[in-house]
């Protein structure tokens, strides 16, 4: 589990992650939106996450635990 790619366009952030639940994420630095796109391609948009949430999320040893535990039940959030 593992980031496997990260690229910046402009303020966004563009992660694809390795994970058993997680294909990536996008966080947006502006207006601090972060976008997760499941394994099962469902993609939920959480709002208001800080950046200094978004960068632990990055170098977590687990992207997956670390978004159940601290972010998923934190922020709130909408189905894409």
């Amino acid at each position: 589990m593992a980031i496997t790619k990260e690229e910046i366009r402009g303020t966004k952030i563009i992660n694809e992650i390795k994970s058993s639940n997680i294909k990536g994420a996008v966080y947006d630095t502006q207006d601090k939106t972060l976008l997760i796109e499941f394994n099962n391609g469902s993609i939920y948009q959480y709002s208001d996450v800080p950046h200094q949430e978004y960068t632990k999320f990055r170098i977590a040893k687990s992207q997956g635990t670390f978004f159940s535990n601290e972010i998923s039940k934190k922020y709130k959030y909408r189905k894409l």
